[in-house]
């Protein structure tokens, strides 16, 4: 018998399951290009953090690198940039300023302890709660603070750096005109070094940040007692540093989705940022998670989209350090801060903000906005304010909602009953008004309350409907609720009598 089926040469089919930068070489150029360009940006972020952390330059590029290569493996959203960030340094600076630098690098991986079982646990799928205006907020934050981050490198230093700020910018805008095949940050960022060095034009450059690295990273346990006293002082940082990270980690990811229009794997993502900071961790590393900034290049400006890029972004890291360290060393802080700047006009989100958007949106989301924006900016931490931002929407979220419980009394004719209809969502907001929406002393004997149109969300409903059968059986009345729905009569039946104490 023969078969209508089409044949597939054994060739054909392992080509079919070759990831796209080794099939297409257009896509292997662009995932090398931009891994190269977030290396060279991450180098001057990775010793600013570690001074913030206060510890060795080296220490926060190790863990650059570290996270950036084994989340590159294990992470669950490609094209997705980890490495030592600014969040991370300042949860762990009381640490290594109180208690040493072991302490710290023990600190970071059970921080990677603790991600790994929160991901497990499944807190990844809470980030379903936070609202879009949150999100907006987040986003529209991140360039404000990645802004702010550039004013020190253009305060008090020559008037050179001026120039090679807008010329740089001016490279990233017109350079995508004449040619997409490299990446405008790294021709801004070449052309800017070597008019600097070649000028001999005296500017701050990379090398005056810190000594980079000449070797690879070395693993070896903590410097720490394996006691329990150890493990106490360091729990508390290692899981403020395990959920800001997780945070940071997620909304990064989501803001990844949209603009490539894909799906992440939020779980994987969660175990695979705990991994790499184990990992970190036991080579010595400051510990981190994703990177907005350095995402945003990676995916924003030079297109990457494949797990390459974030691989390559961590190897090329040590490479810079190790075998071209002089070189990258000369390259100058004018040509980073103009790709950062350019950062965040890309990362931020100017329809937000435009007249006729304002106009269109409620005033409840652009106050959860604003609110989430103020947060993060005041307190230079995107977990607070999502956090603020979050509780804000829904505070707001509950007053609206609660507007909407009704209370209309039909009184029968002949005057012996009376019908209360209540509408809408009934939980602990709209719950406690309740009760004053009945005459208890001017009803007549039969009280008929139909809950048809609404549903019970909570015990403080179910208090509140107690506390009005009452209230009539105190005047020798009779209470008949009527029309609960099944989840609504499966709590009224479970809780009714049971929560008052007198």
């Amino acid at each position: 018998m023969s078969s209508s089926a089409p044949s597939v040469s054994p060739a054909s089919y392992l080509r079919g399951l070759k990831p796209d930068w080794l099939r297409d070489p257009k896509v292997w150029r662009t995932e090398v290009l931009g891994g190269l360009v977030v290396a060279l940006a991450l180098i001057p972020e990775a010793i600013s953090f570690s001074i913030i952390a206060g510890v060795d330059p080296a220490v926060g590029l190790f863990a650059s690198f570290t996270m950036a290569v084994v989340i590159s493996v294990v992470g669950g959203r490609r094209a997705m940039i980890s490495a030592a960030t600014g969040a991370v340094a300042l949860v762990i600076a009381p640490l290594n300023r109180e208690h040493g630098f072991g302490y710290l690098v023990a600190a970071v991986i059970l921080a990677g302890v603790f991600q790994v079982v929160l991901g497990a646990l499944g807190v990844a799928k809470l980030l379903r709660f936070i609202p879009r205006s949150v999100m907006v907020g987040f986003v529209n934050s991140l360039a404000i603070l990645v802004f702010m981050a550039q004013i020190p490198e253009m305060r008090n230093v020559p008037w050179a750096v001026y120039p090679l700020v807008i010329g740089g910018l001016a490279l990233m805008v017109f350079f995508p005109k004449v040619t997409t095949v490299v990446p405008a940050p790294l021709v801004s960022i070449v052309i800017l070094t070597v008019i600097t060095v070649g000028a001999a034009i005296a500017v701050p450059t990379v090398g005056d940040k810190g000594s980079l690295p000449s070797s690879l990273p070395v693993p070896g346990l903590p410097d720490v007692p394996f006691t329990l006293d150890t493990l106490t002082t360091i729990a508390p940082y290692a899981f403020a540093m395990a959920l800001v990270g997780l945070m940071e980690s997620l909304m990064t990811a989501k803001l990844v989705d949209d603009i490539t229009d894909t799906r992440s794997d939020k779980t994987r993502e969660s175990v695979g940022q705990g991994i790499a900071n184990i990992v970190t961790g036991f080579f010595g590393g400051m510990g981190g998670c994703a990177m907005i900034g350095q995402t945003m290049i990676n995916v924003k400006v030079s297109g990457a989209r494949t797990r390459l890029s974030t691989f390559l972004a961590g190897a090329f890291l040590m490479v810079l350090c190790i075998v071209f360290g002089p070189i990258v060393s000369d390259i100058p802080m004018a040509a980073l801060v103009a790709v950062m700047i350019m950062v965040c006009f890309a990362t931020f989100d100017w329809h937000s903000i435009a007249p006729k958007t304002l106009k269109r949106m409620p005033a409840g989301e652009i106050a959860v906005m604003v609110v989430t924006v103020v947060a993060v900016v005041a307190s230079h931490n995107l977990a607070v304010g999502v956090v603020i931002g979050s509780v804000t929407a829904m505070v707001i979220f509950a007053k609206r909602v609660a507007r909407l419980a009704e209370v209309t009394a039909v009184t029968d004719p002949d005057g012996t009953s009376v019908v209360y209809r209540v509408t809408g969502e009934l939980f602990f907001a709209s719950s406690n008004d309740l009760v004053g929406q009945f005459d208890y002393a001017g009803d007549p004997g039969r009280v008929v309350i139909d809950l048809s149109a609404a549903h019970i969300w909570d015990a403080s409903t179910v208090a509140a409907l107690d506390a009005i059968e009452t209230k009539y059986a105190q005047r020798g009345k009779t209470v008949e609720i009527t029309g609960l729905n099944t989840p609504s009569a499966d709590l009224h039946a479970r809780l009714t009598g049971e929560l008052s104490g007198h």
